[in-house]
């Protein structure tokens, strides 16, 4: 078992570079987003 099939992602294939990529577009997407929405807030 890899360290990445433990914690929080307890799937089969928490591995694959597929679900790796889809976590971190999946986390840094909602980072921006709210960087964006904040910035848009603050400057109206």
């Amino acid at each position: 078992m890899s360290d990445f099939n433990r914690g929080i992602m307890k799937f089969d294939y928490a591995d694959r570079p597929v679900a790796i990529v889809l976590s971190a577009v999946l986390v840094l997407g909602s980072i921006g987003l709210l960087i964006w929405w904040g910035l848009g807030v603050a400057y109206l």
